[in-house]
């Protein structure tokens, strides 16, 4: 048996493979994809980014709900009296602090996702950017860029000219830069 053409030719055959993978990558066209909303809160939190104040304090939004059920929230436009401002920091940490939260982070969370909703203000957010991977008219993949930041639910996927196509996946974490962030995005 002639061993260099056996090798030669298992050199081509690798070769036209991989030849013909890169061809069938090369006609794939990314689509941006547009993503709007996704910044809701649940009804039982009134208006608080819940499933953010909890994944940057590294706990789930059940243990900070039944934590904020100890707190009398002040008039908005009055702000607590410092009595009323170190109870209800005192009724937050009694149950946080045995998941590890600091008054020193809770202060920090607090500070960053506090907004005004009657005046149109948001906590803060980065906007997700991600690409459809469209082939032979159909989407086959999706590649995020950046996972953006501060969707508190799941904001609607749209790539043009394929409706209702997409659902995103969110993660949460005690980093302000992600938390809240696309994970994945998964074809319905």
């Amino acid at each position: 048996m002639n061993f260099r053409r056996l090798g030669h030719g298992l050199l081509l055959s690798i070769l036209g493979l991989a030849c013909s993978e890169a061809q069938n990558h090369s006609d794939i066209t990314r689509v941006p994809v547009v993503f709007s909303g996704g910044h809701e809160t649940d009804p039982r939190d009134h208006g608080r980014p819940v499933v953010l104040i909890a994944g940057a304090l590294g706990v789930s939004p059940e243990v900070f709900r039944d934590a904020f059920r100890r707190v009398h929230p002040a008039n908005p436009e009055k702000g607590p009296a410092p009595a009323e401002a170190q109870a209800n920091k005192a009724a937050l940490l009694a149950t946080l602090g045995k998941y590890g939260v600091t008054n020193e982070r809770l202060d920090q969370v607090s500070d960053y996702y506090r907004y005004v909703a009657s005046r149109n203000k948001l906590w803060p957010t980065q906007p997700a950017v991600a690409y459809a991977m469209v082939q032979g008219g159909k989407i086959v993949g999706y590649e995020i860029v950046n996972g953006g930041a501060g969707y508190s639910s799941n904001p609607d996927i749209t790539v043009p000219g394929f409706p209702d196509h997409a659902v995103a996946q969110l993660a949460y974490g005690k980093s302000f830069e992600n938390n809240g962030s696309i994970r994945s995005i998964i074809s319905r």
